[in-house]
């Protein structure tokens, strides 16, 4: 899918409205003339002007090419139903280790996770399984032990290494 650059700058300038106005409520620092909200604001003015550059290149270009120039052009994959399918599960995945990981376990919920994504793929049951428990290990061992990030260990809370 293809948004009118007008789309994306219109965004662009709703969020820097969002951050100026964010900003406006940060504190001020004693005896300093800029505060923490100079970086910030600066950022938002940026923004700001990006997205009314994009604003005015995407409709200069919409009236340049009349009705050829549409608001939202969709990309041939989207009218495949298997790589709608795809997509949708993949978000969908992402949407189940949010809400179950916590309660599962990094280690329960990444090897669902991964298997239920390499069979959507076209991975054999064979591979499936192994794989996906052998890079869950993997990536578990890198950052829960490597990197120290504590990841949750849910339903293994009792078998914790």
């Amino acid at each position: 899918m293809k948004l009118n650059d007008a789309v994306w700058g219109g965004v662009l300038v709703l969020l820097a409205a969002a951050v100026v106005v964010h900003v406006q409520a940060f504190g001020t620092i004693p005896g300093q003339k800029y505060g923490p909200a100079i970086f910030p604001g600066l950022a938002a003015c940026g923004l700001a002007i990006c997205g009314a550059l994009l604003i005015y290149q995407g409709l200069a270009a919409r009236s340049a090419h009349g009705e050829a120039a549409r608001w939202i052009t969709f990309a041939p994959w989207t009218r495949s139903p298997r790589h709608l399918f795809a997509f949708a599960l993949t978000i969908g995945v992402n949407v189940f280790y949010i809400y179950c990981v916590d309660w599962l376990g990094f280690i329960p919920t990444s090897v669902l996770y991964l298997a239920v994504l390499f069979a959507a793929f076209g991975v054999s049951w064979k591979w499936n399984l192994p794989i996906a428990l052998v890079l869950t290990l993997a990536i578990h061992t890198a950052f829960y032990k490597l990197l120290r990030v504590p990841l949750p260990w849910g339903l293994l809370k009792n078998h914790i290494w």
